[in-house]
């Protein structure tokens, strides 16, 4: 009975140290850390207006209104749902998916005035991996833009040049490709810029 009351003792204490250890002096170490190194981003990057919260820039959200640009096709839930976030899981030759591609494929076409013999962005026309992606192409953008300036009464060189000052470079300057913020070039458009 000694041997194990022995062994026992130790592997209680070792079980409460790292309890200790992982489950809080770590989390709140690195909580402490992103908060002193990456404030904005730490807290969700929270968009506000007049000091209200009207979105984040790293989720994805609906715009369907003609004036505003329209995000990449949600896949999370029911659409653009953050506690559902996730793919399709279709794959590239899926019958499904095709179908559903075909479809958002002719919609974008009557929506934006895009000829047939034109080619649509692919992100116009599939969701991303999370389903929840903030960002457009700029291609798929400056296609939208025509839309957009009827829509607000404004020149189509008034939103191609928004959208310019909204282009977000490559991750790390090498990473994927330019893309623009979908609630920050809408937003901009709101109040003028």
């Amino acid at each position: 009975m000694r041997a194990f009351v022995r062994q026992l003792v130790p592997a209680f204490l070792a079980v409460i140290v790292l309890t200790v250890l992982t489950g809080v002096v770590y989390p709140l170490l690195v909580t402490g850390v992103s908060q002193v190194a990456f404030r904005s981003k730490a807290d969700g990057s929270i968009v506000k207006v007049g000091g209200v919260a009207v979105g984040s820039k790293l989720i994805g959200q609906q715009f369907a209104a003609p004036q505003y640009f329209h995000p990449r096709p949600s896949a999370a839930g029911a659409g653009y749902d953050g506690s559902s976030s996730s793919g399709s899981n279709l794959g590239p030759t899926n019958p499904t998916l095709l179908d559903a591609v075909a479809e958002r494929v002719a919609a974008y076409r009557t929506e934006n005035g895009v000829p047939e013999g034109q080619l649509v962005p692919v992100d116009a026309v599939t969701s991303s991996a999370s389903g929840l992606d903030p960002d457009i192409s700029v291609a798929n953008a400056r296609l939208q833009a025509a839309r957009v300036a009827t829509a607000r009464g404004v020149t189509v060189k008034a939103v191609l040049a928004a959208i310019d000052r909204h282009v977000d470079g490559r991750s790390l300057g090498v990473l994927g490709d330019p893309g623009v913020n979908v609630l920050e070039l809408n937003l901009a458009l709101d109040q003028g810029a």
